[in-house]
């Protein structure tokens, strides 16, 4: 648990994006979520309706 449980292990593996100052959290949540607010992700097209009971 004590070699896993640390910053490094999960940045080598690529599962941090940033690191960042808790002072600028704020701004950070800021920036990103308004960089999302106008973000669309089409939906796939359905094959199938809902199939019967």
């Amino acid at each position: 648990k004590s070699e896993l449980m640390h910053p490094y292990y999960a940045a080598e593996r690529g599962l941090v994006d940033d690191v960042i100052d808790p002072a600028e959290t704020r701004s950070v949540l800021i920036r990103s979520l308004t960089m999302l607010h106008t973000k669309h992700a089409d939906r796939p097209a359905r094959k199938h309706g809902n199939p019967p009971q």
